[in-house]
């Protein structure tokens, strides 16, 4: 088991990332991603015979040209999008005041500040990049997204989840279900896990 903190340069660092946590492991591995980590796993896992299955916790899960910003257009629009900061240095982030009702909507609201005031910010560039081939139309897949998820649109969600013929699990939760639901989520990871343990 291993996780990693993505580089949020570019899609290409995160990438090269987690290859490079694959190559430490042995054996058959699942590869799960929250969010933009939906789109690194994506990328990351392509041709690499270890990588058993992905799963995605309110995660992208793009296809072949898309990028993260063109996947959503046709689903409602969504607020946060209003609040987006970007600096001189080409870094995107939310606006602390509203973050926590919009990324981290269901927990407590210390919790959610405290949050809105650590994140990274990518650079922007991220967003207008584009996928390539993505290992999910080769592996089995998982996607487990809240109702109430205020950074990708619910039907995003079902949409993407259904095109990539992935076994879906909505719950009543925000962007953040690792957090607020962490029994649901690593449920579906278990559940994952024994799948492609016994294919």
């Amino acid at each position: 088991m291993a996780a990693g903190q993505f580089p949020h340069d570019s899609l290409a660092d995160g990438v090269a990332r987690a290859r490079q946590l694959l190559s430490e492991l042995e054996g058959s591995t699942l590869m799960v991603g929250h969010s933009y980590g939906g789109y690194v796993i994506s990328e990351a896992a392509r041709d690499l015979p270890d990588v058993a299955g992905l799963v995605y916790i309110s995660a992208f899960i793009l296809d072949e040209g898309e990028t993260l910003l063109s996947s959503g257009v046709a689903f409602p629009p969504l607020e946060v999008f209003q609040h987006l900061l970007v600096s001189g240095q080409g870094l995107a982030w939310i606006d602390p005041d509203v973050y926590p009702q919009h990324f981290t909507n269901d927990l407590d609201p210390v919790e959610a500040r405290a949050l809105a005031v650590t994140q990274v910010p990518p650079k922007a560039s991220i967003f207008e990049t584009k996928a390539g081939q993505p290992a999910w139309k080769s592996l089995p897949s998982w996607s487990l997204f809240g109702s109430y998820d205020r950074m990708i649109h619910p039907d995003q969600h079902r949409w993407m989840a259904q095109r990539s013929k992935a076994t879906a699990r909505e719950i009543s939760a925000s962007h953040v279900p690792l957090l607020s639901h962490p029994d649901e989520v690593a449920q579906i990871i278990l559940e994952a896990a024994q799948k492609v343990a016994t294919a």
